[in-house]
């Protein structure tokens, strides 16, 4: 996406509000980003900010995070650049209270997550549920690649998709590893609490993922340091002013 393009969505969009908080808004954005961008509790996240002298409780963060985690992944994905026309479909079966619930993923060639979907059942209707809201906000992809659940090929048939379908297991490992964040963060949070809760985190999860996501794989040190240098200033114009910097000192 081009810059003028950037400029015009960010200003389209009202910026983020920390209007009423009792804790400056760097501390919020620095409690938010810990949460969703490591594999941490809301008490690990409250005993963090203890030790940097910042005294709150974990319903605190709950509260942060349930409160500016959606305008945060909306706002990363309004700027971020135009994803891989080859999609990789997966889903995962998540255990809530007894009951499985199915996390459908999408992912680009290059790694980054296109979207994610909670859905109550593995079949066509589900299937097609994803790939309407893939097509909506990607267009439609030049191959899409998934295991082989003949779900996929149904919807894409009752879609009148004429893309290339490639149904292969050994194919797929790049949405399969997609999961498995998700199933770190279920072990660090003791299973999420609902299929709503489920949602709204991985929703967010995954765009500040991909927002940091080239910081981890970068052939060497100083490209690591500058794509980390970049996902910081992308940080910093979806959520405001800079923190970090603050914060650390």
């Amino acid at each position: 996406m081009k810059k003028a393009s950037v400029s015009v969505l960010l200003s389209a969009e009202a910026p983020i509000s920390f209007k009423g908080y009792r804790f400056p808004p760097d501390i919020i954005r620095y409690a938010v980003w810990l949460y969703y961008r490591f594999p941490l509790s809301l008490r690990m996240v409250e005993e963090m900010l203890a030790a940097r002298g910042i005294e709150l409780t974990y319903e605190t963060v709950r509260c942060w995070a349930t409160k500016f985690g959606l305008a945060v992944a909306k706002r990363i994905r309004s700027t971020a650049p135009g994803r891989g026309d080859k999609w990789h479909l997966d889903e995962v079966v998540v255990t809530i209270h007894g009951r499985k619930h199915w996390l459908w993923r999408a992912v680009d060639q290059h790694g980054a997550v296109l979207d994610v979907l909670v859905q109550s059942r593995r079949d066509k209707a589900a299937a097609k549920r994803l790939m309407r809201k893939l097509l909506r906000r990607h267009g439609c992809p030049r191959v899409i690649v998934t295991d082989k659940l003949r779900s996929y090929a149904a919807a894409n048939n009752e879609l009148g998709l004429n893309v290339e379908h490639r149904q292969h297991k050994g194919l797929n490992n790049r949405a399969e590893n997609s999961h498995q964040p998700t199933r770190v963060r279920e072990k660090v949070m003791r299973r999420f609490k609902s299929a709503r809760h489920l949602q709204r985190f991985t929703s967010v999860h995954a765009q500040v993922s991909n927002l940091f996501m080239h910081c981890r794989y970068s052939a060497n040190a100083q490209q690591k340091r500058q794509a980390r240098k970049h996902a910081f200033k992308a940080w910093e114009t979806v959520t405001g002013n800079p923190m970090l910097d603050r914060i650390a000192a």
